[in-house]
């Protein structure tokens, strides 16, 4: 992890925090960028410009510059990311001086209105960011002031489109540092009878009949079954018919759940467990479980990887993420594989499917004896890896 010095605000609402992003071992790659310093600047100023001291959300930070950046004002935080509570106590301890929030909270369990200053990241995802501005017009104050900020090139195509179908734009800040930010009013739209908030689709299981997934709009893939998945599907079958009775399962970073749920529809007698970094994804997961199998024996977890409570597992099944943000790599992979090979039972196996470019056979060896592939497409490459 790097460490580095973020100097923002002007004149007298001059500051600095020390940095680091966690989890991350590009020295190159800083925990904060140029969208946190200009969205801080700008909210530094509607704070200074508002006729009482405002109540502040925070939505989607990063790694902390925007949560301790605007500690004097008790910011109350909501991330869709687990990711974000580590990178607040990693950082907490460099800036002894600020308060980190407490809690941070997700989208299964939101901050109630109302606000004053919303500071936002604007994510990706152009149906995710439509969902938050809903969202937040029915928490920000009649007064209320919206700043959002993002890095150009990982702005969400139509994002201007999206700001003027669901807020009041007031000013669009000129591109400074290869960053845009907008300054905006509260809507009229919410989420109430919004139809785009759950996308879904149907497949059939081996064997069994027709299955609806449905999702929120941070999960991955979710109008279609994507094709690493698809090869991984019916490895899933094959492994879970030879585990014995009662066997505890984990689908990890289990996005919408069709992995688990695929394990659970040749064995109800499982125990399976549904982890997400995402907790739009928990969210989802818990949504198309409880629906399709409301008597199995379940639970889900909203964190990074595998909390250490959470035991052994049988078998855990695996599409793990190759992006942060606008990061590229297999970081977020290793590090579920660590989480895996210590929470595999001694005869445990893990089933991994990933992008044939990123060479995990290679990769998995670090952390487990026994590598072998199991089938391969184009694009992906499936792989059974064990202690033995």
């Amino acid at each position: 992890m790097t460490t580095a010095e973020l100097v923002y605000g002007k004149g007298t609402l001059t500051r600095s925090l020390t940095l680091k992003r966690p989890g991350a071992a590009d020295p190159t790659l800083r925990a904060w960028d140029a969208a946190d310093e200009i969205l801080l600047e700008e909210a530094l100023n509607a704070a200074a410009n508002a006729a009482a001291e405002p109540r502040v959300l925070v939505v989607d930070d990063q790694y902390g510059a925007l949560s301790f950046g605007l500690s004097e004002f008790s910011p109350e935080v909501v991330a869709d990311s687990a990711a974000l509570s580590m990178a607040l106590d990693t950082n907490a301890a460099l800036n002894p001086c600020v308060v980190a929030p407490k809690p941070v909270h997700s989208w299964m369990d939101p901050p109630e209105g109302l606000f004053d200053l919303v500071v936002l990241r604007i994510p990706r995802q152009a149906d995710y960011l439509a969902w938050l501005l809903r969202w937040l017009n029915g928490v920000m104050a009649e007064s209320g002031v919206l700043v959002a900020g993002g890095m150009i090139k990982h702005l969400p195509d139509r994002s201007v489109d999206v700001f003027a179908r669901a807020v009041h734009t007031d000013q669009v800040l000129p591109a400074r540092k290869k960053a845009r930010v907008i300054r905006c009013r509260k809507g009229n739209d919410n989420l109430e009878g919004w139809p785009e908030a759950w996308k879904g689709y149907q497949y059939q299981p081996a064997g069994q009949g027709e299955v609806s997934v449905e999702a929120l709009p941070a999960v991955f893939a979710r109008e279609k079954l994507d094709i690493g998945t698809r090869l991984l599907l019916p490895h899933v079958t094959d492994a879970v018919a030879k585990l014995g009775a009662g066997a505890c399962v984990l689908d990890l970073a289990c996005g919408n759940g069709v992995v688990g749920l695929t394990a659970l529809a040749q064995r109800q007698d499982l125990h399976l467990s549904f982890n997400d970094v995402s907790s739009q994804a928990v969210l989802s997961a818990r949504s198309n479980v409880e629906r399709a199998f409301p008597e199995a024996e379940t639970i889900f977890v909203h964190t990074d990887g595998i909390d250490p409570g959470q035991g052994n597992f049988d078998l855990i099944l695996l599409n793990p993420p190759f992006h942060e943000g606008g990061v590229v790599g297999d970081h977020i992979a290793l590090h579920l594989f660590a989480q895996a090979s210590e929470h595999l039972t001694p005869g445990g196996i893990l089933l991994i499917v990933g992008n044939r470019h990123l060479g995990y056979h290679r990769s998995l060896r670090r952390y487990f004896p026994s590598v072998r592939q199991l089938d391969a497409s184009p694009k992906f490459v499936v792989f059974r890896a064990g202690k033995r």
